[in-house]
């Protein structure tokens, strides 16, 4: 069995997640986020590696036993699933959250059975600009 991996989650993301598991009824799904969530080293959004799955990004993994990639983007359960999403409350979503590129898990899923996951690619969506950023701010120079 592996050790889990280190994960890291962003300061904005672990608070939307946190809201969503407060605003649900607790059953395995919620118990598995809240699992990763309390285990994850939160930072500042503006301090994430690119590498880093967060939500909305694309992650494009491959299961080590049969070599098959799949690519998903991480998503909450109130978007829409159409398309290659995967909700944030599935189990290989929850367990995705956090990991960077070049990263292996172990995955349980039914039976007892488990498998090996490898992180091959990450790309985040568009950040939007925080103007309370002073990184971000529009200043002309002199």
């Amino acid at each position: 069995m592996l050790t889990k991996p280190d994960i890291f989650v962003s300061i904005k993301d672990y608070g939307k997640l946190v809201d969503l598991l407060d605003s649900l009824p607790p059953d395995d799904a919620t118990k598995q986020l809240l699992d990763e969530l309390d285990r994850a080293e939160v930072i500042d959004s503006y301090g994430m590696a690119d590498d880093v799955v967060a939500m909305h990004s694309t992650v494009s993994f491959t299961v080590l036993q049969t070599g098959q990639s799949f690519s998903y983007k991480l998503v909450y359960p109130n978007e829409n699933l159409e398309g290659n999403k995967l909700s944030i409350l599935s189990p290989v979503g929850s367990a995705l959250l956090g990991l960077s590129v070049g990263q292996e898990m172990e995955w349980p899923f039914g039976s007892g059975k488990t498998t090996h996951l490898r992180i091959d690619a990450v790309s985040q969506e568009t950040k939007e600009t925080d103007l309370s950023n002073p990184l971000a701010k529009n200043t002309a120079l002199p």
